[in-house]
């Protein structure tokens, strides 16, 4: 029995253009006006600090130590407020979500900080389809979406694996690792790149492998 199916966020719903600009734009920027440098040389400096703490720290996901780090007296809120017009939403997402809303409880499980799925979920209208909302690195301290991670969730929703279906597009995060306890992942590669019954090219097709898969819809 299917009781809830998880999205990942960016790649999956959204894409990186807004936290790429958050990261690789906002904050040189900000770095810039505050040291004198130019935007190319506050770049340079702004990503050599990024590398040297690493994607393996949580620090690497939290825009709020940042911030502190390099002492701007600016809101992190204002610099993902000017950026927000990056934000888009893939355009088979909409229908897909309206479809399966109502139909069994949707939620959101991202890598990404609880800061930036505020603001993208706020400002796509996202946010009304989902029944929770979690965060690897905000909520679990986590810095990859591991197995524990999919088990606290499966706890916190009282729902078994095997119970749960998974949609996102790291072949690792999002398929391997939840497919190893159970859960029913699909990898969404939208370039193509790869056939199966579990690969999703593009979202509108996942009721079609729910059906398949897992017998799912065929009632309604």
């Amino acid at each position: 029995m299917l009781k809830v199916i998880s999205f990942d966020m960016d790649g999956t719903l959204v894409d990186a253009e807004f936290t790429d600009w958050v990261w690789g734009h906002g904050i040189p920027t900000l770095f810039g006006q505050k040291s004198g440098l130019s935007f190319e040389e506050a770049k340079a400096f702004v990503t050599r600090e990024y590398r040297k703490v690493g994607e393996g720290a949580i620090e690497w996901y939290d825009i709020k130590y940042w911030f502190r780090f390099f002492g701007f007296e600016e809101s992190w809120k204002v610099v993902m407020e000017q950026y927000t017009d990056k934000i888009k939403v893939y355009p088979d997402v909409h229908q897909i979500l309206e479809r399966l809303k109502g139909r069994v409880p949707l939620v959101l499980t991202s890598n990404a900080g609880r800061e930036f799925i505020d603001v993208e979920m706020k400002a796509t209208g996202l946010g009304s389809y989902f029944h929770r909302i979690f965060s690897a690195t905000s909520d679990f301290g986590r810095v990859k979406k591991t197995a524990d991670f999919y088990q606290q969730i499966c706890q916190l929703l009282e729902t078994k694996p095997h119970e749960m279906v998974h949609v996102g597009d790291h072949y690792d995060f999002d398929y391997l690792v939840p497919s190893s306890l159970g859960i029913h992942a699909f990898y969404l590669n939208r370039r193509g790149e790869q056939k199966g019954p579990s690969v999703l090219s593009d979202l509108r097709h996942l009721e079609e492998r729910l059906s398949t898969v897992l017998g799912y819809g065929s009632e309604t």
